[in-house]
């Protein structure tokens, strides 16, 4: 498996995490929650999409539900 691709919230556009992640990469994103900064990841295993934060884990069966959830929660720059 390949290293994951860090990378601050912000830093990538939806459009750029979802190419990443449907390379069968995961996306690290340091992200500002719950007080602090944390570490959320971001995955795809070939049919879910994942998004591991400190407090839960989201799935998402369409790649449209991953867009809304990574813009949503501010990992992604505006486009």
């Amino acid at each position: 498996m390949s290293e994951p691709l860090r990378a601050k919230s912000g830093e990538l556009t939806a459009d750029e995490i979802l190419d990443i992640l449907r390379e069968g990469r995961r996306v690290i994103v340091e992200a500002e929650m719950l007080g602090g900064v944390h570490e959320v990841s971001l995955r795809h295993d070939g049919t879910t999409f994942y998004c591991d934060t400190p407090t839960t884990l989201h799935k998402h069966a369409e790649e449209e539900e991953m867009r809304n959830c990574i813009v949503k929660m501010g990992y992604a720059k505006d486009e």
